[in-house]
């Protein structure tokens, strides 16, 4: 049973992230450039949060705060969900579907070791099944 480490040890460890003090705008923008939908809150190396779409939507422009003056810190989503690099994609899965997430630090001991998508367990998951039909066409209809 693939584990999230194995997503990792795919697409890497690299994680944007974003400080408390930033401003909503600058987190904003900063995904924006990465073309991302999700920044990790860190303290020093520790990860304290989350800041997504959702909460620009939901906290920022439906509340009516200004990104300019407002911190990342009173806006992000804390405690966050998190996984561990030995947890299996069918926890992941669970995880992020029970709590409407779709996306999930990986995080042990306070360390951030990388981020896993809802996008990335489907991408996984297909493949493993596309390997098993392969296998299975193989089996019973042999080599040509």
């Amino acid at each position: 049973m693939p584990t999230a480490q194995a997503i990792l040890d795919g697409k890497g460890g690299d994680v944007a992230t974003v400080s408390g003090e930033a401003t909503v705008f600058e987190a904003a923008k900063k995904m924006n450039e990465r073309h991302i939908g999700a920044l990790v809150v860190t303290e020093g190396k520790n990860a304290v949060g989350i800041f997504t779409e959702r909460d620009i939507l939901n906290r920022i422009v439906a509340a009516g705060l200004d990104p300019k003056t407002t911190p990342v810190r009173d806006v992000m989503t804390s405690p966050m969900a998190c996984g561990r690099r030995d947890s299996k994609l069918t926890e992941c899965r669970s995880v992020m579907a029970n709590k409407r997430i779709r996306h999930l630090p990986i995080v042990e001991d306070g360390t951030l070791y990388g981020m896993i998508s809802a996008g990335d367990i489907l991408a996984s998951e297909s493949a493993e099944q596309q390997a098993t039909i392969e296998y299975l066409h193989e089996y019973l209809h042999g080599h040509r």
